[in-house]
């Protein structure tokens, strides 16, 4: 019976070394941070499912991102997610509040299209304002060496 057993880190220098004894997880391997090329891809991956609007580039927000892990990205592409869904409820809430004004009942109203159907350039551009490496080019020279076999 041959189990096989991968993890992953950021922090290798945190494992336990009891963790890491011969015969346990006793091999390290460097896995360097994606390349733009990589990075697109990674974006595409994670956005597959998700509308997006013409006017985003994501081959421009992967040339910005240098430096960035699968994980880095992944917080970007949420954080536009989640900026188009609070842009969609706020925009349901005004047509209601302005249904009401008009008189007409509520929930009588047709529940017409999302008012926020895709991601746009702007969500993304705001979700970069937030967005940072997790793993600073001091650390990654630190874990270079696990490079070398």
């Amino acid at each position: 019976k041959n189990v096989f057993v991968i993890g992953a880190t950021n922090r290798p220098e945190q494992l336990d070394n009891a963790l890491c004894r011969p015969g346990r997880l006793d091999t390290l391997v460097y896995v360097p941070r994606p390349d733009e090329t990589s990075r697109e891809s990674i974006l595409r991956a994670q956005l597959r499912k998700t509308p997006v609007a013409g006017d985003v580039d994501l081959k421009y927000i992967a040339s910005k991102t240098h430096g960035f892990s699968g994980a880095d990205l992944g917080f970007v592409t949420q954080r536009a997610v989640k900026l188009a869904i609070k842009e969609s409820i706020a925009a349901d809430i005004e047509r209601q509040k302005e249904r009401e004004a008009a008189g007409e009942d509520a929930m009588d109203a047709d529940e017409g299209e999302d008012p926020v159907p895709e991601l746009t350039r702007r969500h993304f551009e705001e979700a970069m304002q937030a967005a940072r490496r997790s793993v600073s080019d001091v650390e990654i020279r630190r874990y270079e060496p696990l490079l070398k076999p």
